[in-house]
């Protein structure tokens, strides 16, 4: 097999995937995948798609993750992960659609208005 690029979001991050046939190597960032995301829930968020269809230690990935938060770089590392593994095999999809990995969360910071604290706190009210 030959290399599938793909591309997953959330929130403001962006991911993207470089997938072959491997050994099952992840890197991020030209980092390794346990010290890019020290927690073990953010390494299982990543893991997820893999250990769904049974493919761990099938694929290199080479990430390049921008932008966001650390949760939603693993999130977008997750989308991009699932989508490349249904270009790989297209009977994959099912399963992965199940679990809502395909499905791009369209959710994202509301942004300030003036005369505003936050988006939508105001200032404090005073009577007198």
């Amino acid at each position: 097999m030959d290399m599938i690029n793909t591309i997953g979001r959330r929130k403001t991050s962006v991911a993207r995937l470089y997938m072959q046939d491997g050994s099952g190597k992840i890197t991020v960032n030209e980092r390794d995948l346990a010290t890019y995301f020290p927690t073990e829930v953010l390494q299982t968020i990543v893991k997820q798609p893999l250990s769904t269809i049974e493919v761990v230690g099938n694929y290199d990935l080479n990430i390049n993750v921008d932008g966001g938060g650390i949760k939603g770089q693993a999130e977008a590392i997750r989308m991009a992960i699932a989508r490349a593994l249904v270009e790989a095999d297209a009977d994959n999809r099912p399963e992965l659609k199940k679990e809502g990995f395909l499905t791009r969360d369209p959710r994202m910071v509301e942004r300030k208005k003036y005369g505003r604290r936050k988006a939508r706190r105001r200032f404090q009210f005073s009577k007198r």
